[in-house]
């Protein structure tokens, strides 16, 4: 038992190798493969002389109720355009707050300017702040719209065409909505109210007057339509793409090349809910009204320039001459911060509206490890220091189980000369062996797998923590101390340039940072907390593993090799303690002295 206790340890520790080595030798080069890919795709884009597609419709949506009939227009497809020319070629209303600056545009009033004010480009705070929206004519087109299909009695609805008119002047601001105008050719009016919170959430009410002396049927629908793939690169950690929660449909994940393949995927109608593109920090999502069926689509179009589309088409709308309807739409474009995303699923009643943010299969436990780290950083001001608290929280949780681990561990060394009298006596008979070891185990009250299942309770803690380092925007670009200016990414410092003294930069896979190289260090000194394994290969595994974690980890986010390095120096003090309380001998010392002391000649 004690060699299958031994083996179940090195079964842990390969199985968490492999993982690493999966980030390391596939994951990370994909990654700069991805980017490389989408520049490229991107760069082709922007040479493309195509004739413009224009606004016109392109694809048929059927109507589910009523008489109305036609299609969804498509996006813009011309050659693009600077962001400046594409911005001035229509008149627009500005948007300020405190979270946004931008405008909205007045042709077909629609979301296609829209940059967030809190956050930058790197982390240098003086670089551009991000831009989320951009008009369709640009090269990273990405823009949202509210608009109306309608049957022959209807007119001219509004669409990407229609040249609203604001009722006075002023922007929009948390406090200002403004007020838009349309009358079409048949008397119908359209007014349509933007108000907007401190954050991101953007609220559209349309009201209707039907003036015309005939029946009408309109069907609202929403759509958000970009130009590009997301700039960050893709991981099996992080779903980016179409996303929503389609009532009972529920959550929908849609990759890019799953619409680049179909064309379109349609999950169907659904009653309630919300649906949008999502990136790895960033979002957009349309909520139609709570209460109205509606049809949905996630599409790849490729008339004029390709272009990705989330779009829903609610059910007809009869208005009667004379009679007046309202229809209340939301938009989100922004980051996503988790309270802020939290606040809105409760405030607005969006069912699962914190779904947007990707926390994974271990969703319950990885928002609460990061419900965690936010209260501590709320109180200290430093994720960094959040990180490393949290990493107390969870060892005293854990405690009572890692106290088993060592004990039977202590234990085990106080038998050992037990079992050596044993291995002399059974010789060759492994069953007789076998038997006498558990007949001890039982005598001495020792579990000779205690030990494994807090290694194994600890391994999702630790992808936890890579989960919510990865995807939480809590962690872009924020610092620890010194040379740690953004937990999310990689040391920058290296060895092999002497930390940056020598004037030269070092090969990717030679990016030693310091934090790994302390990471390696304290992996190396748990290891030698007990006893080299007598078996050669063993030996060699705990030997060669920390400096191969070194070089693995050094690729890992910041933030998540300054916790395995914590965490290691936890385990030793936590380890040395119940050693000495149960009178074990602490075996680093001289393991230690044997590894780099002088050995004694033999005789």
């Amino acid at each position: 038992m004690m060699e299958k206790n031994r083996n179940y340890f090195v079964a842990i520790a390969l199985s968490v190798l492999i993982l690493i080595a999966w980030q390391f030798l596939y994951v990370n080069p994909k990654l700069e493969k991805d980017r490389a890919a989408l520049e490229a795709q991107q760069a082709a884009q922007t040479q493309q002389t195509t004739t413009a597609a224009g606004d016109t419709a392109t694809t048929t949506t059927t109507t589910t109720t009523g008489t109305a009939s036609g299609t969804l227009p498509a996006g813009a497809g011309a050659t693009t355009e600077t962001r400046e020319a594409a911005l001035a070629k229509s008149a627009r209303v500005e948007i300020d707050t405190p979270s946004l600056a931008g405008s909205i545009n007045l042709t077909g009033a629609r979301f296609d300017d829209l940059k967030l004010k809190g956050f930058h480009e790197t982390v240098d705070k003086t670089s551009p702040i991000i831009t989320l929206l951009s008009p369709a004519e640009t090269e990273h087109g990405y823009f949202a719209e509210l608009g109306y299909v309608g049957n022959e009695e209807a007119g001219q609805v509004p669409g990407p065409q229609t040249v609203w008119t604001q009722e006075g002047t002023g922007k929009l601001t948390q406090t200002t909505p403004v007020k838009l105008t349309y009358t079409n050719d048949k008397g119908v009016t359209f007014t349509r109210t933007i108000s907007v919170d401190e954050h991101y959430m953007f609220t559209i009410d349309d009201s209707i007057e039907n003036r015309s002396q005939t029946a009408i049927a309109l069907s609202p629908y929403g759509r958000s339509t970009r130009f590009f793939k997301s700039t960050d690169p893709t991981t099996y950690v992080l779903h980016e793409g179409f996303i929503g929660v389609l009532g009972d449909l529920g959550l929908q994940e849609v990759k890019y090349k799953d619409t680049e393949k179909e064309t379109t995927v349609a999950p169907g109608k659904a009653t309630g809910g919300w649906l949008g593109i999502t990136d790895k920090y960033w979002a957009t999502a349309l909520v139609p009204p709570q209460t109205s069926p509606y049809e949905t689509r996630f599409s790849y179009f490729q008339d004029g320039r390709p272009r990705y589309q989330a779009d829903y088409r609610q059910d007809d709308i009869t208005l009667a001459p004379g009679q007046t309807t309202d229809v209340k739409n939301l938009f989100f474009g922004g980051a996503k911060e988790v309270p802020i995303i939290d606040q809105y699923k409760t405030s607005y009643s969006i069912p699962h509206f914190d779904l947007m943010i990707d926390w994974g299969w271990f969703w319950f436990f990885t928002k609460p490890m990061f419900q965690l780290m936010d209260f501590f950083f709320r109180y200290f001001g430093n994720f960094g220091i959040a990180i490393l608290i949290t990493t107390i929280v969870v060892k005293a949780l854990f405690f009572p189980l890692a106290s088993k681990q060592y004990a039977s561990m202590a234990n085990m060394k106080k038998v050992q000369p037990k079992m050596e009298e044993l291995k002399a006596k059974f010789g060759d008979d492994r069953m007789g062996l076998q038997q006498a070891m558990m007949q001890l185990y039982k005598e001495e009250k020792i579990n000779p797998i205690a030990g494994c299942w807090p290694v194994l309770l600890q391994v999702p803690v630790f992808f936890a923590l890579y989960k919510v380092i990865y995807v939480t925007i809590e962690m872009r670009h924020a610092p620890f101390f010194g040379w740690i200016r953004d937990l999310s990414a990689p040391d920058p410092t290296s060895l092999f340039n002497l930390f940056g003294l020598l004037p030269y930069d070092v090969p990717h896979f030679l990016m030693i940072g310091v934090w790994p190289l302390i990471m390696g260090v304290t992996m190396f000194l748990q290891m030698r907390m007990n006893p080299t394994p007598p078996d050669p290969t063993q030996a060699m595994i705990f030997t060669w593993m920390p400096i191969v974690f070194t070089f693995m980890l050094a690729a890992f986010p910041a933030g998540l090799v300054i916790y395995w390095a914590w965490n290691n120096t936890l385990s030793i003090t936590q380890q040395a303690v119940i050693m000495k309380r149960h009178g074990v001998k602490i075996e680093l010392f001289n393991n230690l002295k044997n590894l780099f002391g002088k050995k004694p000649k033999p005789s």
